[in-house]
């Protein structure tokens, strides 16, 4: 895995080669990226008390690769360790290519955001998942026990879990993925306050495998990866037996990622045809008292303004607005921003899985530059 890798750098861009992966296949129209760059080489960008360029932001942040699309145009793009044709980990950027397949599953009739988990997989009936809805799933309030609060604790419960899914070496005696999470335990109602948890997004997947009757790649390459005209095959990488490891596991290409959150920019189409439908989209930029209440008791709402909500696995900062990011461990990031009509996407390689000040750096020049160009 690659908190435990000694060289993440090389392991962001290799993860296929040490996880099983399946590929999802892009289709033979390709949505263009037309380009019209700009300097941003010397913009300020000031992180608490400290003022550097971009140039040096990216560096001092350990990026691999930043990218700037306003108004379907490439305005800005940076390679700093990687190559247009890199496939990158997404890591949890990877749940918010999730929910919006999950939009897609609701627009066909075949899953529904109040639907009980167990109606989808009879083998959790009866279990901590009972009263469980797909909506606890992308919102991230179950109840579930796993507490995700330190990726390199290895006597958490979360830790086992990574374990038992196959992003760590696992031992002799670890179950399997589908029978881990039918023996897992509650720690409080579903439906209560926000607390990350990546094993959600597993669930999740599972869910959205059972209600397709397909395996995840081929479901997301037919539903999402064709449809919005991505550049390069991707890969999702697998558990033991196949499990889709949607916590965090697609493999892209920096454009592909940005093609990804401009269909998002342009209410769920691409080139005028509808992909993700507009209303799951506009879900993002409808705020609700209860949601920004179970998020404010989060650790994670503390550098977020106090409108701030989770939802359909996305950190939204501003609805009305229309500002929103996924964000993955080791500095992954697709930043919706629709007051400058602009989308980035960065992928980074951190030595550690979480870094505030590389985080804050990083959020710090995405704002920058949309303010630069907003």
């Amino acid at each position: 895995m690659i908190w435990g890798s000694k060289d993440v750098r090389w392991t962001v861009s290799h993860s296929r080669e040490l996880v099983p992966s399946a590929a999802v296949r892009r289709g033979e129209r390709v949505s263009p990226l037309p380009r019209a760059l700009v300097d941003f080489d010397d913009l300020p960008i000031t992180a608490g008390d400290v003022t550097m360029s971009l140039t040096e932001a990216l560096q001092q942040s350990d990026v691999d690769g930043f990218l700037v699309i306003q108004r379907g145009t490439v305005v800005f793009e940076r390679y700093l360790t990687m190559q247009p044709e890199t496939s990158h980990i997404l890591q949890s950027v990877s749940k918010s290519m999730t929910a919006a397949l999950v939009g897609v599953l609701v627009g066909e009739g075949r899953i529904h955001p109040d639907d009980l988990v167990p109606d989808h997989l009879s083998e959790l009936a009866g279990s901590c998942w009972d009263g469980c809805t797909i909506e606890h799933l992308l919102d991230m309030r179950a109840g579930v026990a796993f507490n995700e609060t330190d990726y390199e604790d290895e006597a958490s419960e979360s830790y086992r879990g990574f374990r038992v899914l196959g992003w760590l070496p696992r031992l002799e005696d670890d179950p399997s993925p589908t029978d881990y999470i039918a023996a897992m335990s509650l720690q409080g109602p579903h439906g209560g306050p926000f607390e990350y948890r990546s094993i959600l997004t597993d669930v999740l997947g599972w869910c959205l495998e059972r209600a397709s009757g397909e395996p995840l790649a081929s479901l997301f390459a037919s539903r999402i990866w064709q449809p919005m005209g991505a550049g390069h095959d991707a890969d999702l990488l697998l558990g033991p037996g196949g499990f889709p490891l949607v916590d965090g596991g697609f493999c892209v290409t920096l454009a592909d990622l940005a093609r990804f959150g401009l269909m998002f920019l342009q209410g769920g189409a691409v080139d005028g045809r509808q992909v993700v439908p507009a209303e799951w989209v506009q879900r993002l930029r409808s705020a609700d008292a209860d949601r920004i209440e179970a998020f404010r008791s989060s650790p994670d709402s503390h550098d977020m303004p106090p409108t701030a909500f989770y939802r359909d696995q996305w950190w939204v900062r501003d609805a009305e607005a229309g500002i929103y990011s996924g964000y993955g461990i080791h500095g992954q990031q697709v930043l919706v921003h629709q007051p400058s009509e602009c989308v980035v996407a960065r992928m980074s390689s951190w030595p550690r899985p979480w870094d505030d000040d590389a985080a804050r750096l990083g959020d710090a020049a995405a704002f920058a530059v949309c303010a630069a160009l907003g």
